[in-house]
């Protein structure tokens, strides 16, 4: 990460922070019966918060845990959420002899916030719509609500664009909730694929809510902190990962998150000579790593990609100041799992392309009615097909 706060805001803690939060995870109460699986997921973490590797459920969870410690009451609601759907976040340990739950970040520290966490009932509608309400009656709480699959909030529509993205315009209404979408392409179908970034972007305006889909777990850290601690009291959307949870280059070092650290809309690529790229990849969230591996396999050292890790409010200075660092660059591509009509690319070509002044297009799979195909083989030959555009 970068010693350039977002918002004047650095969102770094400390190493010490860090070793406690790892000690709560092998701290647990005398007796306690972990299941066998379940330890050695608890150890790792652990590792990972004071030797380095730090995975997006990590992250996740030391971002948590400062807030808990800095005083900030935290509430997460969702299907599955104690565990996490993608058996990632282990929130909550079982004794699995006597069924007692042992939440470790509700035993960091004698003065800590509250922390709640809760399974909800397979209603997306009712479900957000009390998180969002919590919110708005409690706001010093940093409120979450996750779906599954981001596809899911579609039962929560209504929920959505009469109260989460127009609160504010419609009743001067604050909310500082934030919704968690898993959301990412690995050939599962179109009702496992989509949290619906068009729908949210199509609605993005008067700097109402953030949106955002980050590619590390050391982005996703700072977003957490930044969006808890900034002065700004608004939702937040957030696209996370599916795959990418446990992607073994897509982990962050001890040092991304303490010093003078902060999110950063877009990152850099410190991988290639600025001097010979010629053309510049831009994308968000799960995408990159696949652009990263198909680039080494090309030997391409004339392709630069540049994760947008915030969709908006579009950080377009940003995406300028990266793009400057190539003096020979010639033309700027839009790569998205997404088809067409869907994902980010619309919003993009509206609104970013006009002001980059060089050559930029789209690369995406087909539009489409719904959001994936049906069938896992076709998949994969769109997905080949994407990655020879995007280099070709």
């Amino acid at each position: 990460m970068v010693s350039l706060p977002a918002g004047g805001l650095v969102t770094a803690v400390t190493d010490k922070l860090l070793k406690q939060i790892a000690d709560s995870y092998l701290s647990l109460p005398d007796g306690f019966t972990v299941h066998p699986k379940v330890q050695p997921q608890l150890q790792r973490r652990a590792a990972m918060l004071t030797e380095g590797g730090i995975d997006w459920g990590t992250a996740e969870i030391a971002a948590f845990a400062s807030l808990l410690v800095d005083g900030r009451p935290i509430r997460l609601a969702g299907q599955d959420s104690r565990r996490g759907t993608f058996v990632q976040r282990f929130a909550a340990i079982v004794d699995r002899r006597t069924g007692v739950t042992y939440i470790p970040l509700q035993h960091l520290d004698k003065n800590q916030a509250k922390f709640y966490i809760y399974d909800s009932l397979l209603s997306e509608f009712a479900a957000m719509g009390f998180e969002y309400g919590y919110s708005v009656a409690r706001p010093e709480a940093f409120v979450l609500w996750e779906a599954q699959f981001g596809d899911f909030a579609n039962g929560a529509q209504t929920i959505i664009d009469e109260f989460i993205v127009g609160g504010q315009s419609k009743w001067n209404q604050r909310s500082g909730v934030v919704l968690l979408l898993p959301h990412g392409y690995e050939g599962q179908g179109p009702d496992h694929s989509s949290g619906r970034i068009e729908r949210f972007l199509a609605m993005a305006a008067d700097d109402a809510f953030r949106i955002a889909q980050p590619s590390i777990p050391a982005s996703y850290f700072h977003l957490l902190r930044l969006h808890a601690l900034g002065e700004e009291h608004k939702p937040m959307i957030v696209f996370t990962p599916k795959s990418m949870l446990r992607h073994k280059k897509a982990v962050s070092a001890v040092e991304d998150l303490i010093g003078e650290t902060a999110f950063r809309p877009v990152l850099p690529d410190n991988d290639v000579d600025a001097s010979k790229v010629d053309r510049a990849l831009l994308c968000s969230g799960k995408i990159v790593w696949d652009l990263r591996a198909e680039r080494a396999k090309r030997a391409d050292e004339h392709t630069a990609i540049l994760p947008v890790e915030q969709l908006y409010p579009l950080a377009t200075e940003y995406v300028r100041t990266q793009l400057s660092r190539f003096p020979g660059l010639r033309e700027v591509r839009w790569v998205q799992d997404e088809p067409l009509n869907m994902g980010p690319w619309p919003f993009m070509a509206l609104h970013l392309l006009p002001k980059l002044g060089v050559d930029f297009t789209g690369v995406t799979r087909p539009a489409g009615a719904a959001p994936s195909c049906g069938s896992h083989s076709l998949h994969v030959d769109q997905q080949r097909e994407l990655l020879d555009r995007a280099f070709g």
